[in-house]
């Protein structure tokens, strides 16, 4: 191992002579003759929290999940939990996806935590993501554990720690777990000595809990009445969400629902699709087919943990058209914010929440409809952070992100993939009771706020070399940033992580009220804005676009999204 760095040899060794499993101890000897380059990214850095908490490829090593990984970070939480409360009952509630090792890394964790004193509350079976979060706020606990890596390929797995509120862990609380977790050097500062008398189980019963909230979030029961035969498709990927959004659907008043067999099973390898990823229109292709067969008017799909969901409709054409995550945000916060007006429950004390990388659309809404709009950063968790701090003063009324990610409502602290796919369901079934289309009710929203669209590239930069390649690309952006963009000159350029607002023909430099983070804006003379941001998550570089144009007429629809899409290509082809 001479031609590996000293203080990553250190790491491999402290694993080889440390207390662990002599399988475990044979892989890392096999990496270390077969394969140097992958041992070198098994540890040359540690798993940490990022905007989804801990997540990585599957094997062995600091830098990636197993039972070790999971064990330290736990034992970490455990420490930081009795830190924070010291003289209280601690429970935590912990669930998992459908993904491989879920039991083996719920339970783990599990372990952990009772061995440390801690109680836990344990769903029996799989549920998804947002179940956690509203568990976490029903049963009082202080923290909660979900065991999932989100739509990422199968084979990563990852651990979201929740917070007392629901929401995913936020500074400080986020720094503090690692700086605990940084502190156990050796395994045997891990307390594997469970305590089963500290598991209860979460029975089958809390989802009628959980359904009766989702409930409680519909506007609109007459129009659901008179369209509640539509056929609606939907798949779980394979996920935990294959029986909470037919019961949310069902709940609702919808009563013809399709749930796609082959995609029903859960599934960890996701032997249907090539990602699990509702983003990606492939993920849905078998989705489409039975949506075509049985003529649905609404074709619906969620993530592995069920908090990201899609929605496919038919367009004028009859062909079957995939929204992206921005549409259908607008279309969600327009028919919330419509139909809170016609209910006469608009009063000034009502608010969303949007992040920076996903349609401005949604805040022109919000600002003709008389609705304070915040923008945060990305992560659900920094929505849910300014719903805690209005807890109490305000109502929220729905937010989301450009990533298939909405929440209406707050008995939830993260996106709800299956109350946001009833909630689609929904205001389909109303529209359709004035005989609209959604593309017929997003050109109204165009004509009336500008018609927007938006575009994303994900470039994937893999191991330690790509980390630093990233990094490189976003120091470059700093210290030379373009002057112009496909065609248009940069006029502002915000840097996120110095906290600075550039008027680039001035010069004038001001200030930016919002948490650091490492992303780069640029805002086009043309209105264009570009997006970029590293992962926090994945081995990526994300570039997000957003181009907009009036809409005069609704008829004019098709053709302004055509030249509209041109632009955006034009951009994509500049980062390519």
């Amino acid at each position: 191992m001479s031609s590996i760095d000293p203080a990553i040899e250190s790491k491999v060794q402290k694993w080889l002579d440390g207390n662990i499993d002599a399988q475990t101890k044979e892989a890392i000897k096999k990496l270390k003759v077969e394969n140097p380059t992958e041992l070198i990214d098994s540890f040359y850095q540690d798993l940490e929290f990022g905007t989804g908490g801990l997540r990585g490829l599957m094997g062995v090593g600091t830098n990636r999940m197993n039972v070790y990984t999971v064990g330290m970070a736990t034992q970490g939480l455990a420490n930081y939990l009795l830190q924070c409360f010291p003289d209280e009952e601690i429970k935590v509630a912990i669930t998992h996806d459908s993904r491989i090792n879920n039991t083996l890394f719920a339970r783990t964790t599990a372990d952990v935590l009772t061995a440390n004193g801690i109680s836990v509350l344990y769903f029996r079976e799989m549920r998804p993501t947002p179940m956690l979060s509203f568990a976490v706020r029903h049963f009082g606990c202080k923290s909660g554990v979900m065991i999932t890596a989100s739509h990422n390929p199968k084979e990563y797995n990852g651990y979201k720690a929740y917070w007392d509120d629901g929401a995913q862990v936020v500074a400080p609380h986020d720094t503090n777990i690692i700086n605990e977790v940084k502190k156990i050097i050796s395994f045997d500062q891990v307390n594997w000595d469970k305590k089963d008398e500290l598991l209860h189980f979460i029975e089958e019963e809390f989802d009628q809990i959980y359904l009766h909230k989702v409930k409680e979030l519909s506007l609109s029961p007459k129009a659901i009445q008179a369209h509640r035969s539509m056929p609606i498709v939907f798949s779980p990927i394979h996920g935990a969400s294959g029986k909470m959004v037919p019961d949310a659907l069902r709940v609702f008043g919808f009563d013809n629902i399709h749930v796609v067999q082959e995609q029903i099973k859960p599934d960890g390898t996701f032997p249907t699709v090539i990602y699990p990823n509702p983003e990606e229109a492939e993920a849905l292709t078998l989705a489409v087919e039975l949506g075509k067969k049985v003529q649905a008017d609404l074709v619906l799909a969620c993530d592995p943990d069920g908090d990201r969901y899609a929605a496919v409709v038919p367009n004028e054409g009859g062909d079957y058209e995939l929204l992206n995550g921005n549409q259908t945000g607008t279309l969600l916060t327009y028919y919330l914010l419509s139909r809170w007006k016609e209910s006469g429950k608009l009063d000034g004390k009502q608010f969303m929440v949007n992040t920076i990388v996903t349609t401005e659309l949604i805040n022109r809404l919000a600002e003709g409809f008389g609705v304070k709009c915040f923008n945060v950063l990305t992560g659900f968790k920094n929505i849910a952070a300014i719903i805690r701090e209005l807890e109490g003063k305000e109502t929220f009324i729905g937010g989301g992100e450009e990533s298939y990610g909405y929440l209406v409502g707050d008995f939830v602290r993260d996106k709800d993939g299956v109350s946001a796919c009833a909630m689609v369901a929904e205001a389909i079934a109303y529209y359709k009771t004035q005989d609209k289309n959604v593309f017929q009710v997003l050109a109204e929203v165009y004509q009336k706020f500008g018609f927007y669209k938006e575009s994303l590239i994900s470039v994937t930069k893999k191991g330690k070399d790509g980390a630093e390649q990233i990094q490189k690309l976003m120091a470059d952006f700093r210290t030379n940033p373009p002057s112009e963009m496909n065609g248009s000159p940069v006029e502002r350029i915000v840097d996120v992580k110095n906290a600075t607002v550039t008027e680039v023909k001035s010069g004038k430099v001001e200030k930016l009220n919002m948490d650091k983070s490492n992303v780069m804006q640029f805002y086009l003379e043309d209105g264009s804005k570009i997006s970029a941001r590293p992962s926090g998550t994945e081995p990526k570089i994300k570039y997000y676009f957003s181009v907009n144009s009036p809409l005069v007429k609704e008829e004019d629809y098709r053709k302004v999204e055509k030249e509209l899409t041109e632009k955006l290509e034009g951009l994509r082809a500049y980062f390519s």
